[in-house]
């Protein structure tokens, strides 16, 4: 594990928790030194605060997300919903805000990391056009690669494991997100990026529809008439 805070006490107390429950820690108080460290010891998670002295911690973000898909808890003290979105946009996985418990952050590096290594290995999934390998960690559309964030990916390959199933946006909140870490406005948020990697639009729609009411379903398009 990766911890980049610059509060002394806050850092340390990660620290000691992390390491209690078995975890290999390395703890930086600056964005450079996280960064290095990042580069010369690849971490499973990263729980990143934002308000570092030398960089902000969105650009850290940013500059690991470029190059790695390691798992990133955001840890800050700000609270504003459109502050939440644009670092999931951005590509963090998780979003936790200060003051938080030490059973909190345990159990948000624990979902990201079930999320990132759970389950049962799935060979290739084909739904029409769209064909996803849970292994590798790819996806094509009509033999195209898709670039597509640890969510997408995860919220792709769960509708089409449920091909032709309604799933509500409750399912997918408990079930892809831990429940206590996201919002069903965040789930919306999520579907309606991965309809534009699919290039369409909720209106438009040939793979992910909605259904009124009840939640989205995921089917192959309708052959042309």
């Amino acid at each position: 594990m990766l911890v980049i805070e610059d509060d002394v006490d806050v850092r340390q107390a990660i620290g000691r928790l992390l390491s209690a429950t078995g975890h290999d820690v390395r703890l930086c108080g600056t964005a450079l030194d996280g960064l290095r460290e990042a580069a010369a010891w690849p971490p499973d998670v990263v729980v990143l605060d934002l308000g570092l002295p030398d960089l902000d911690g969105a650009a850290v973000l940013r500059r690991i997300r470029a190059t790695s898909q390691v798992p990133i808890v955001v840890a800050t003290a700000r609270e504003q919903e459109s502050e939440m979105i644009r670092l999931l946009r951005a590509g963090a996985d998780d979003y936790v805000v200060k003051p938080y418990s030490a059973e909190q952050i345990e159990a948000r590096i624990a979902a990201v990391l079930r999320r990132g290594h759970g389950g049962p290995a799935v060979a290739g999934l084909t739904v029409g056009g769209l064909s996803l390998d849970p292994q590798a960690r790819t996806a094509t559309l009509d033999g195209v690669p898709l670039q597509l964030s640890r969510l997408e990916f995860d919220l792709l390959a769960y509708l089409m494991r449920r091909a032709g199933t309604v799933v509500t946006r409750r399912q997918l909140l408990t079930d892809v997100w831990p429940a206590e870490s996201r919002s069903l406005e965040t789930v919306d948020v999520h579907v309606t990026w991965l309809r534009r990697k699919l290039g369409e639009r909720a209106a438009q729609p040939r793979y992910v529809h909605t259904v009124r009411g009840v939640g989205i379903r995921l089917s192959p398009p309708e052959p042309a008439r």
